[in-house]
């Protein structure tokens, strides 16, 4: 009797440490370095994805890879020289001219003093502080290096807004990690991010080619029943959003979310115009959406001030993003089957 009761309430302690187990986030690092254009709504994107992991239970942010705060002195440039004033140039052009030269001649008086008052004191100053730059870079993205990430046993790695080529430690053994049965998600820039590194841009699915004016936005869902879709439903319509054009992407290879059937600056062109897909990597789930360039679309504060999209589509916004990151750590069903026959 006593055997049987100990055995039940092992059984008990186990089955409940294997619950507890269960529900832990799964642990997630978000990376927001960029070597190339920084996003204002990077400090939002920060904010609301860390929000989403810890109101959602989903997932907890354990650290940011974030951009280095020493800043760099730089030893005085010279002045660019306006162009030569053309000879069918009108009155207009004329006094433009005439502003932009006197405007030179003072950059380079003031240029001229700067570098008479220059010292090898200063070249000492500009090495010192690229140096501590480089080692706050070196010490950020370490971060993201296939050890630490093993070493804290990271499920997932989240690119807000990155862009250019981030100087990650190991590049190729981050792809590997990620096809080992990681997580990766991208966000608005995640694809003007490693131009030159076909391991990633495969990885991706996708890459940034270029942007036109913010517009309205016509959203389709080429899957309702994605976790991804956030509820939304067949259609969702943006206020106002800088639309990204993608290139390098095979429709054979991804699992298309949302789109548009039409170029979104030019509504006569009717297309397929990708915007947010999801696709494996090796045993690991990718998530991106082009979403993101602005702070109203992250940030559901709804006294924000020049806010052009409501509360509403920033709560639908965030609500797209915490599927697709379900999605991607494996905490919601969801198909990755290629779907290029939507259009």
């Amino acid at each position: 009797m006593k055997r049987t009761l100990l055995f039940t309430i092992l059984a008990t302690s186990v089955a409940l440490t294997l619950d507890l187990h269960a529900a832990e986030p799964k642990k997630v690092i978000i990376c927001t370095v960029t070597t190339g254009f920084r996003h204002s709504s990077i400090a939002d994107a920060e904010k609301t994805l860390k929000q989403l992991g810890a109101d959602s239970g989903a997932y907890t942010v354990v650290d940011i890879a974030q951009q280095p705060t020493a800043q760099v002195s730089k030893k005085p440039g010279a002045p660019k020289k306006p162009d030569d004033l053309k000879a069918d140039a009108d009155d207009k052009a004329r006094a433009k001219h005439e502003a932009d030269v006197k405007r030179f001649d003072e950059e380079q008086k003031r240029f001229a003093e700067a570098t008479a008052k220059w010292t090898a004191a200063d070249d000492e100053k500009v090495k010192a502080s690229q140096a501590e730059y480089d080692a706050q870079m070196k010490a950020s993205m370490e971060k993201l290096s296939p050890a630490n990430l093993a070493a804290k046993h990271i499920d997932g790695v989240i690119f807000a807004n990155t862009t250019g080529d981030l100087p990650l430690p190991d590049r190729d053994g981050f792809i590997k990690w990620i096809e080992d049965g990681h997580a990766f998600m991208g966000m608005h820039s995640a694809s003007d991010t490693f131009h030159h590194f076909e391991g990633y841009l495969d990885m991706l699915g996708g890459e940034f080619e270029t942007h036109h004016a913010q517009i309205p936005a016509d959203l389709i869902a080429a899957d309702v029943a994605s976790p991804a879709n956030g509820g939304i439903g067949r259609e969702w319509n943006l206020s106002q959003e800088e639309m990204y054009h993608i290139k390098r992407q095979d429709r054979s290879k991804v699992h298309a979310l949302w789109f548009m059937r039409h170029d979104p600056n030019e509504t006569s062109q009717l297309v397929f115009f990708p915007v947010s897909w999801c696709k494996m990597a090796g045993k690991g789930r990718v998530f991106y959406t082009s979403l993101g360039h602005r702070e109203d679309l992250w940030n559901a504060d709804p006294n924000m001030k020049d806010r052009k999209n409501s509360v509403e589509i920033s709560k639908q916004y965030q609500a797209h993003l915490l599927g697709g990151i379900k999605w991607a750590l494996g905490l919601a069903e969801g198909t990755a089957t290629p779907n290029p026959e939507v259009k």
